[in-house]
């Protein structure tokens, strides 16, 4: 989708199902049959379960076709719905991304400690992946995280990098912190 015109709305759809193929299908063509546009979409998988997050975008009208279209489909493919009108994002100029990637061995509260890190240095939140495994050399439950994250204007990198770090070997994680990259440049 091009860039939105100042009369374009927008809905957040975050969706559960069992069949991930079938959740995209179900929620992609409700948006086009509505005329609306899905602008960015996540789906992963939780066990059976499968997660679908969808920014769609539209008019106003075209947006309430498809708000009451949904629990329909809803009950139709045993889907669970939850929708959110949202404006579009904020733009930050100023801001710098940067991904921070933490591997250790698990222990509960490591995301809350990670996420308290950063709450703490006023840096906001933009994405987070974390996946549990067990090591195939010892067994043990491992955690891999990654938390793509904005610093705010005026943040002394090095500073924060430091005191990250520091934060990591604290609790004895494995931990890196760098600016953000796209996954496929141009």
């Amino acid at each position: 989708m091009s860039t939105p015109t100042v009369r374009e709305q927008f809905l957040v759809i975050s969706a559960l199902g069992p069949n991930p193929m079938e959740l995209a299908n179900v929620l992609s063509r409700a948006a086009f049959e509505n005329r609306c546009a899905v602008v960015t979409s996540r789906l992963s998988r939780h066990g059976e379960t499968s997660a679908l997050v969808l920014q769609v975008g539209g008019s106003w009208d075209a947006l309430a076709r498809l708000e009451s279209t949904l629990p329909g489909l809803g009950k139709k493919h045993g889907l669970t719905l939850d929708v959110v009108r949202s404006a579009d994002q904020e733009v930050r100029p100023q801001a710098l991304p940067y991904v921070a990637y933490v591997s250790a061995a698990y222990r509960p509260d490591i995301i809350n400690e990670l996420c308290q890190f950063f709450l703490d240095h006023r840096v906001e939140l933009e994405a987070m992946t974390c996946d549990t495994y067990l090591a195939p050399q010892t067994g043990s439950s491992m955690l891999n995280a990654q938390f793509t994250v904005i610093l705010p204007a005026g943040t002394q990198i090095s500073w924060l990098r430091d005191q990250f770090l520091d934060f990591a070997d604290a609790l004895n994680l494995d931990a890196l912190i760098e600016p953000w990259r796209p996954q496929n440049p141009m």
